[in-house]
């Protein structure tokens, strides 16, 4: 394999897997496929067998790291600390656009990072369409039988499984009382269109909590589909553009986002910066670490709308919500941020809820991202124990603070004919705190 191109995600500490075994169980993908070039601990093997030159690139390597969901449950699982997704993105990134690859995987993968970094008015008009689609009863049909029928039908069945509501929000709501912080809202490229009921639940909620909310005007895509796909540069771009949208609303005490995978992405922009800067020559050199800079204090700032409200308080709760709910830890939010206790604790303050036990709980539901897009078989193979473990719980409603997962569950649920609900967790807080 060819050096790491300027900016790739080389540079940060690296300790060496010592094979030890414990990332084994905690990976999806090797549970469900058991090849040992599907785990974590092989798939570093073949990383560094190439980066030495031991070991060709082929289409079977390629698939082997393509099949990986970095949902970085591995991290969690390892005692010496290994960062597995850095390893995994700096060869992801050499490989955007191989030949080694399917070309309807590259074109797809395309297709889908352009999409969400679109200008919202394009982006309006796609989901206009899936609306005019859902009230025209087509909705249902489709995604009870496209699932099947490769990247599109699957994008079909997630769409239409989660009807769009997008709200349109004002740029700021005050604070319910006195002001105790002044924060800005990222509403996200497929959140705000499909899961506006979220941001709205999560403006109010925040209110009530005494924060006066921003919703900066020229935000955009986070970038982290083209984090996870290698597609540094793009996230950079993306980066660049929230830098600024977020820095034009004036002073703010927090970022809050209420996606798991945008979170997670948010609060790394310092890293992505900082490898840049370190590969860039003396002018760009000076310019990225302005920027590496101002990522860091951006991350540093940014935190996910439950783990604020956890820190802050809840509101009054005002009703009961009469529901039988299992947990589900999306995995950017409890590998990716450490952020698992909060949720539980928020929930379990609510009258009349009920918090069931979900074994396995943290494990991937397949989403990752576009990974159910690209590898749907897979994906369905991850999804279907998460299933089982779900219709085995009692539950009602399945609560997951990331819509890949919440659009992933929901489709999941429905093709199952399981009669549960897949919710964010804000959104039965809110409904309770109304």
């Amino acid at each position: 394999m060819e050096a790491p191109p300027d900016g790739a995600l080389a540079l940060l500490p690296r300790p060496e897997c010592v094979h030890c075994g414990f990332c084994l169980p905690a990976c999806p993908t090797y549970a469900v496929l058991g090849n040992e070039a599907d785990s974590p601990r092989g798939r570093l093997t073949l990383m560094q067998a190439v980066d030495e030159g031991r070991l060709p690139l082929s289409e079977g390597l390629v698939r082997h790291l393509d099949l990986c969901l970095l949902c970085r449950a591995c991290e969690t699982a390892c005692p010496s600390g290994v960062p597995f997704s850095q390893h995994m993105q700096r060869h992801r990134e050499q490989l955007v656009g191989s030949p080694l690859r399917p070309a309807g995987q590259r074109l797809a993968e395309r297709l889908l990072t352009l999409a969400v970094a679109l200008p919202a008015p394009v982006q309006r008009l796609g989901i206009a369409a899936l609306r005019l689609a859902e009230r025209a009863g087509l909705g249902g049909r489709l995604a009870e039988t496209a699932a099947g029928r490769g990247p599109r039908g699957l994008a079909a069945a997630l769409l239409l499984s989660n009807p769009p509501d997008g709200v349109e929000l004002p740029v700021i709501t005050p604070a319910v009382g006195r002001r105790r912080l002044r924060v800005a809202l990222l509403t996200g490229c497929v959140a705000r269109w499909l899961f506006g009921r979220v941001n709205a639940a999560t403006v109010r909620l925040l209110a009530r909590a005494g924060c006066e909310v921003v919703v900066p005007p020229s935000q955009g895509c986070c970038g982290a589909l083209h984090v996870h796909g290698g597609r540094t540069a793009g996230a950079r771009r993306l980066a660049r553009a929230n830098l600024k949208a977020f820095a034009e609303v004036g002073q703010i005490d927090h970022i809050v986002v209420n996606a798991a995978g945008c979170g997670s992405t948010l609060k790394e922009y310092g890293a992505l910066f900082a490898a840049a800067g370190s590969a860039a020559g003396r002018r760009q050199g000076r310019l990225a670490a302005r920027d590496a800079a101002r990522a860091a204090d951006f991350a540093a700032r940014t935190r996910d709308a439950l783990e604020l409200l956890d820190e802050l308080g809840l509101p009054e709760p005002r009703r009961p919500v009469e529901r039988r709910v299992a947990y589900h830890d999306a995995c950017h939010l409890a590998h990716g941020q450490g952020v698992r206790s909060g949720p539980r604790r928020l929930l379990a303050q609510v009258p009349g809820l009920e918090l069931l036990p979900l074994p396995e709980a943290d494990r991937c539901c397949g989403s990752a991202g576009i990974y159910n897009l690209l590898h749907p078989h897979e994906a369905r193979l991850v999804l279907a124990p998460k299933l089982e473990r779900l219709a085995a719980s009692g539950a009602q409603v399945v609560a997951a603070a990331n819509p890949g997962c919440l659009m992933q569950l929901a489709a999941g649920l429905k093709g199952a004919g399981l009669a549960m609900e897949a919710r964010h967790p804000l959104e039965l807080l809110d409904e309770a705190c109304r």
